[in-house]
């Protein structure tokens, strides 16, 4: 049975770890991904009760299986830039191209109360995805690193 749990702070780690839920992001983020220390930093500010911090995580499973982790953050800033930020999501690859991927996403939806936004490159097949749930492409990003 497919179940997804929303988790507010690092005591409600029940059935998974930090560390597994971390590693499960690293691994099935593929390229797309970012190392771990990056993840848990991601965890932290998710978890902050800091006033202009804050969001959730949340945990997919099929027959007690982890299949799918998302991390939201919201980004303090709501009416010039979305109010939160979609970071992190991964499907078990098994998994994919079922539903679950869209499943995770409309379930984070539930428990934002303003607008999110996401950032994916353009070779990510999963941007489909995120564009048939109803995102579009109001800006293109662009940095400036420092050296």
């Amino acid at each position: 049975m497919f179940k997804i749990t929303k988790i507010n702070n690092e005591k409600e780690y029940k059935d998974i770890t930090r560390e597994k839920f971390v590693d499960f992001l690293f691994t099935h983020l593929d390229q797309f991904g970012d190392p771990k220390e990056d993840i848990n930093k991601c965890l932290d500010y998710a978890f902050s009760k800091e006033k202009s911090e804050g969001g959730f995580a949340l945990v997919a499973t099929n027959d007690d299986k982890l299949v799918g982790a998302l991390i939201m953050n919201k980004t303090g800033m709501g009416n010039y830039i979305p109010d939160w930020a979609l970071v992190y999501i991964a499907v078990d690859p098994s998994y994919r191209g079922k539903g679950f991927g869209r499943k995770i996403v409309e379930e984070s939806f539930k428990h934002c109360d303003g607008n999110v936004k996401l950032h994916v490159e353009y070779d990510n097949p999963a941007k489909r995805l995120y564009e048939r749930i109803g995102f579009t492409n109001k800006y293109a990003e662009m940095r400036y690193e420092k050296k």
